[in-house]
This record gives structure tokens, C-alpha cells and sequence, in this order.
């Protein structure tokens, strides 16, 4: 009788034992559970819903042009001294000195020779001595006529040429021709490019972007927008910094900014960058870059 007493009690304390290491273990994940879920909301990059400059272009090329230029016919034999080429003159300054008469600058630009050969003209005593005002190139463009809706005059426009293809040389559209080309079906444009240097050598090919269409509206980054089929999603940061997935109309994309049409309002917050780390109803830390 004592000896199955004694097995009973040594079974329930065997029992007891499994049962308080169960709950001991499961006491204990419960705390590590709760002190590691609660993990710190993550930081995404927002920006401020604002207005920005947007506008449509369309491109071309051209070759340049002075915007004045003259030349001189000279007999070599009478010049008193040698041409210095390449040179930048004012206006009323002596280009060529010769045993007749002096040669004055009507304008300011730089002197050059034109490259033709003595037997074009005509004797090998001649040279033709060129005066350019290339501080404002000139450029005329051939538009398809389906842009005569927008086409103007004072359209601005950037221009590059390739000697320096990281900088942009910048003008406007002066005139517009009043009719459409029959044969090529375009229309004639003349603009005129500010070259303060001097860079752009009259005769050079230019890469042309006319802007049109310029409007201020609610602008977002690009990089701030889901797709899902053809919808267009944005998270929107509401009270306490919780976000909230919301539905945009679209219109136009410039320089890494698409124009919103519907769907935000100025002074919105929006996650600008970060959208994989998110979902909806989240809390987030907003970091305005």
C-alpha cells in the first residue's frame, strides 16, 4: 500500500514538473514575442505635394547660322601686314590694313577666311576674308505641320551641340513661317540661340528641344507611384503618420515629376521613396528629404 503511494505521488510530481517547464516555456516566448514584435516603424522618404513646372516638347536638328556675317574680297598682294585670324574684333576696329585703304569692323564678331580655292576666284592673289557675329546663332528648323497648332513665336527652346555635350545652350523661336511646305509637309521655323562664348561654330550641327504646352500644376516624383493593370496608386500619410493607399489620375511626365490630375490635394504628404517596405494601414516614420 506505501509503495503504490508512493508511485502516485512520484507521478504527479513528474506531471507537475512537465507541466511548469510547458508553461515556463510558453511564458517565456510570449515575452520574447512581445518585446521583438514590436518593431519600430519603418523610415520612407516623403515629399510634399506641390506645383511644379510641367510642359511637352518635341525635338529636331538644325545647322547654325550668324546672326550677322560679311565677307571681304581681298587682294593679297596689297595687304600691309598679315590677317590675324580666329580674332575677336569690336565694331569700328581695322581687320585688314591695306596699301589702299583700311578695313573696318561694321559690327562686332570674330574674323575668319572662307575656304575656297584660289581657282574658284578666279586668281590665287584672292582671299575672302569673313566677319561672324556668333553670339547669337541662328537655326532654321523644319516642324511637321501636325505641330502648327502650337508652334509660335518666343516658344523656348534648349539647344546642344555635340563638341559639348554636357552643356545646353538655351533660345527661343523668332518666326514662324505662314504657310505649310507642300513637298515636305512642314513648317519653317527660325530660332535664335544665345552662344555668349562663342562655342557654337556657324555651320555646326545642333540638337534641338522645343518646349510647349508650359502650365504649373500638382506634380509628384515618378518614383512615387504603383501600377496595377492601367490604375495608378499612391500611399497617401494620414493621422499619425498612417498611410493609406490611394487611387490618381495622371497627365503629363517631366524631368522625373508626373503631373496629377485628380486624386491629391496641394500640401499633401505622400511616400515619395521606400513603397517596398510598406503596406496599407501601416504606421511609418516619415523622412522629408
Amino acid at each position: 500500500m506505501k509503495r503504490s503511494k508512493k508511485i502516485t505521488i512520484g507521478i504527479i510530481i513528474f506531471f507537475l514538473v512537465i507541466a511548469i517547464i510547458i508553461i515556463g516555456r510558453y511564458s517565456v516566448g510570449l515575452y520574447f514575442k512581445k518585446k521583438f514584435s514590436k518593431r519600430p516603424p519603418p523610415g520612407v522618404i516623403v515629399e510634399i505635394v506641390s506645383n511644379k513646372n510641367f510642359s511637352q516638347s518635341l525635338e529636331s536638328y538644325c545647322t547654325s547660322l550668324s546672326s550677322k556675317t560679311k565677307s571681304f574680297k581681298i587682294k593679297k598682294n596689297e595687304l600691309l601686314e598679315p590677317i590675324e585670324y580666329n580674332r575677336n574684333v569690336n565694331k569700328g576696329d581695322i581687320i585688314a590694313k591695306l596699301s589702299t585703304k583700311s578695313i573696318t569692323a561694321p559690327f562686332s564678331g570674330i574674323i575668319g577666311k572662307r575656304g575656297i580655292s584660289g581657282s574658284s576666284l578666279g586668281s590665287e592673289n584672292t582671299i575672302i576674308l569673313t566677319l561672324d557675329d556668333s553670339q547669337k546663332v541662328l537655326c532654321d528648323l523644319k516642324i511637321p505641320e501636325v505641330y502648327a497648332a502650337i508652334l509660335k513665336k518666343d516658344l523656348k527652346l534648349n539647344a546642344k551641340f555635340s563638341a559639348y555635350k554636357n552643356k545646353i545652350y538655351e533660345g527661343k523661336i523668332e518666326s514662324v513661317a505662314s504657310r505649310v511646305d507642300a513637298q515636305t509637309r512642314s513648317i519653317l521655323a527660325r530660332a535664335k540661340i544665345i552662344n555668349d562664348a562663342s562655342e557654337i561654330i556657324p555651320g555646326s550641327l545642333l540638337e534641338i528641344e522645343i518646349f510647349y504646352n508650359e502650365k504649373q500644376s500638382l506634380g509628384i516624383p515618378d518614383t512615387s507611384i504603383m501600377y496595377e493593370g492601367g490604375k495608378k496608386f499612391i500611399y497617401k500619410i494620414i493621422e499619425n503618420n498612417m498611410i493609406k493607399k490611394i487611387e490618381i489620375e495622371t497627365g503629363i511626365r517631366n524631368m522625373g515629376n508626373i503631373e496629377v490630375l485628380k486624386g491629391l490635394n496641394k500640401d499633401d504628404q505622400i511616400i515619395a521613396e521606400g513603397l517596398t517596405k510598406v503596406r496599407p494601414g501601416m504606421k511609418v516614420k516619415p523622412i522629408i528629404k
